[in-house]
């Protein structure tokens, strides 16, 4: 949505950038009455951190499902909050934010399944010990039991970003880039009929396709509009 990002409080005159806090309310005397004195700027993105200390530090104590549990909710909480526009600008689509996806899928397949393998547990567990710093095992590793969690994750992480870039198209308008963006979706689409399940490594390569897709129409980088295309290329005859 488009903003005013500099705010000024109507109560005691204090001024300060809602891109950094993220809230209308006064940092000052904590009013909410402001209003926005510059122009109004497209802004999707908040100024939010994964934190998943508190449910690491759960692990030894309580069952395998609450912390599960506890990881899908922490997870979910911060993908709600987050977008990829920042002040008009196009942000990349981050590790941090893919691998919180991610571990929300993952994490909610496990805290459902009675049993989940240990090959699943392990892989859990690796996810949720560096998800908060972008680190997540390789799509090589993902169990068969978790290719659906891990397709659908990967799908919904193209989604929401595409959803910002086609936002950004409508003030930076590309040709080009809503055609990639359109074949982007197509697959997506694909993966999401078959409910995720589907090669990890295809999977994969959607994801890859969107952030070039990101390069492309935010930075004007024409190599990345070509890797994009081989990501895609190496889907169009593949039956996922």
């Amino acid at each position: 949505m488009k903003i005013r990002g500099d705010r000024e409080c109507r109560s005691c005159g204090a001024r300060w950038s809602y891109y950094d806090t993220g809230s209308i309310a006064c940092p000052d005397c904590g009013s909410v009455h402001s209003v926005g004195v510059d122009e109004r700027t497209e802004h999707t993105d908040a100024p939010v951190s994964l934190d998943l200390t508190p449910v690491r530090n759960r692990i030894d104590e309580a069952p395998l499902d609450d912390v599960a549990s506890a990881a899908a909710e922490t997870c979910r909480e911060y993908t709600r909050k987050r977008g990829f526009i920042d002040t008009g600008t196009l942000k990349p689509l981050d590790e941090t934010y893919v691998a919180a996806v991610e571990l929300q899928y993952v994490a909610s397949d496990v805290a459902n399944e009675m049993r989940p393998s240990d090959d699943a547990e392990l892989y859990f567990l690796d996810l949720l010990g560096g998800a908060d710093d972008g680190d997540r095992p390789g799509a090589d590793e993902v169990p068969t039991e978790l290719r659906s969690a891990f397709g659908l994750a990967m799908a919904t992480a193209v989604e929401r970003y595409q959803s910002d870039v086609r936002q950004y198209l409508d003030d930076h308008p590309n040709e080009q880039g809503r055609q990639l963006s359109g074949r982007i979706r197509d697959h997506r689409k694909r993966v999401e009929a078959l409910d995720g399940d589907v090669d990890p490594a295809n999977a994969n390569r959607l994801l890859h396709a969107a952030r070039d897709l990101g390069r492309f129409v935010g930075e004007g980088d024409e190599s990345a509009f070509v890797t994009a295309d081989n990501w895609l290329s190496g889907l169009d005859g593949d039956a996922l």
